[in-house]
């Protein structure tokens, strides 16, 4: 069985079964749960006859970067495993309307079956890594690197976060298992950042844990409070203007991590990259990217 592999921070190396979500994708298509319909494709069945060998092409229909490749050439060979699968553009080129990014032959009710599966990945992946890579060159020349966040679809955050690596972003955590994070609730329902903080310390120290550690900040007076106690890796500042980040920045000095997020956008992030902020989190980049337009044709 096919898996692919990422490694949270400081953690044990977590496996990722991509056969089955691709399995769950596929009998989406096939499959009535309600038990009233026979399992398949009967569009195909009713009119494609058996063994049938032709060719199709992924056609890019829209500029922007392409991504899903790898996982499409996946999805095909776990469909039919006899379907030849001819990359011609990787994951992370920019492409246009006109460009072919893989070729693919085989039986036609194999081609069928995967088309609709792959295109709705790649074009949603296609869709954030253009969105990433357009707020990456939008900070080019500073220091800071562009995150994602939780903000993803419910069972596919690990091919939206893989996207927004090939749009040239960073991954922040992959969930609530690999960095603790004390945000606004987090802190408020532990009574202050001080003793939230310290409990953080005390519970790494019981459970034998060495995750890295973040606090989200409000305002300059959360962010002294903070840098008071000390104990952490990164420091958020949460709604900050750029003028009011780059005081927070100068305050911090180089202690700590640093990170800007809530409401920023293509307009407005290059001015908060240029504050000295080494990280700056986008939700948009998953939540709000569209999908491109491609397009799987015979030829």
């Amino acid at each position: 069985m096919f898996r692919l592999f990422y490694f949270a921070p400081n953690s044990k190396k977590m496996a990722f079964d991509i056969n089955a979500v691709i399995d769950a994708a596929l009998n989406e298509d096939i499959v009535d749960y309600h038990g009233k319909i026979p399992t398949g494709d009967h569009s195909a069945l009713a009119c494609i006859s058996a063994d049938s060998a032709v060719n199709a092409r992924l056609l890019c229909k829209a500029e922007g970067i392409i991504a899903g490749v790898e996982l499409a050439e996946m999805i095909c060979q776990r469909v039919d495993s006899k379907m030849e699968f001819k990359k011609l553009l990787n994951d992370g080129v920019s492409i246009k309307p006109g460009d072919v990014a893989f070729t693919l032959h085989g039986d036609a009710k194999s081609l069928l079956r995967a088309e609709r599966v792959l295109l709705n990945f790649m074009q949603r992946m296609s869709g954030i890594a253009t969105l990433t890579s357009q707020y990456v060159k939008a900070i080019e020349g500073t220091n800071a690197k562009i995150l994602d966040t939780r903000k993803t679809t419910p069972t596919l955050r690990y091919f939206e976060k893989w996207a927004v690596r090939i749009g040239g972003g960073h991954n922040h955590r992959q969930g609530l298992y690999d960095m603790i994070m004390l945000k606004d609730n987090h802190i408020d329902f532990c009574g202050g950042i001080e003793k939230a903080i310290l409990a953080v310390e005390a519970y790494q120290q019981k459970t034998g844990l060495q995750l890295p550690v973040e606090v989200e900040t409000r305002n300059l007076n959360e962010v002294e409070q903070v840098l008071k106690v000390g104990k952490v890796t990164r420091i958020m500042f949460d709604n900050f203007s750029p003028d009011l980040m780059r005081e927070a920045v100068a305050l911090v000095n180089y202690s700590f991590e640093t990170e800007a997020s809530g409401g920023i956008n293509l307009h407005t992030v290059r001015s908060y990259a240029e504050t000295g902020v080494d990280y700056i989190s986008v939700g948009a980049l998953t939540h709000s990217a569209g999908s491109l337009d491609l397009s799987l044709k015979a030829y």
